[in-house]
């Protein structure tokens, strides 16, 4: 499963999912699991922002290598899941590709459906979606330019979010042919991380 993250700059929200989710498939030897991100208005080439990097390296991601880049179609047609961090990010980039509305989330509420309603395929979170029951409003507001302390609030909330979906996700997934999109899942086999267990006991 290759997930694409977008935000505004690329270089806070988007990059901390992305090197989280790395990290997951790293600890949990998935490697059919891989993580990208961009920016709809982003400072391309620039690194990290230095709150964002060192939030990162406190919930055990590196950042090593990366460079903000814009968003760009080609980004969207391999991604199997796009993950926004607020609403009109949803709304804005599920335009910009053929077929991508289906595929793209914002964090919190692919969260909310695969916890309501254990959907194990993006296939089955688009199908739930439509029952609005399933979806509540909540956006990850942008840190930068406010305190350390934010700044942890929002990688801590990331997480929360992130690593449950990831679990139920990526697991046994296998991809599927190019021009086919959704995952096969099977039982769980990875044993779940401190900050994965931490996560779902705070669900």
């Amino acid at each position: 499963m290759h997930v694409l993250f977008v935000c505004n700059s690329n270089v806070c929200r988007s990059v901390i999912a992305e090197r989280l989710t790395r990290a997951f498939a790293v600890e949990h030897e998935l490697p059919g699991l891989t993580a990208e991100s961009a920016g709809t208005r982003a400072l391309v080439g620039f690194p990290p922002e230095p709150l964002a990097a060192e939030t990162i390296a406190g919930l055990g991601g590196d950042t090593t290598g990366f460079k903000a880049r814009k968003l760009a179609p080609e980004m969207m047609d391999r991604a199997d899941l796009i993950v926004t961090m607020t609403e009109s990010l949803r709304d804005q980039v599920s335009e910009l590709a053929f077929g991508a509305a289906a595929r793209t989330f914002t964090l919190a509420e692919v969260h909310r459906i695969a916890k309501v309603t254990g959907a194990k395929s993006v296939a089955a979170l688009h199908r739930a979606r439509n029952n609005l029951a399933y979806v509540g409003r909540d956006n990850i507001a942008d840190p930068i330019g406010l305190s350390p302390e934010r700044f942890l609030e929002v990688g801590d909330h990331i997480a929360e979010l992130l690593f449950p979906v990831l679990g139920a996700l990526a697991p046994h997934e296998q991809r599927v042919p190019d021009g086919a999109r959704g995952l096969v899942i099977g039982p769980a086999r990875a044993a779940p991380s401190a900050a994965f267990a931490a996560a779902q006991r705070a669900r």
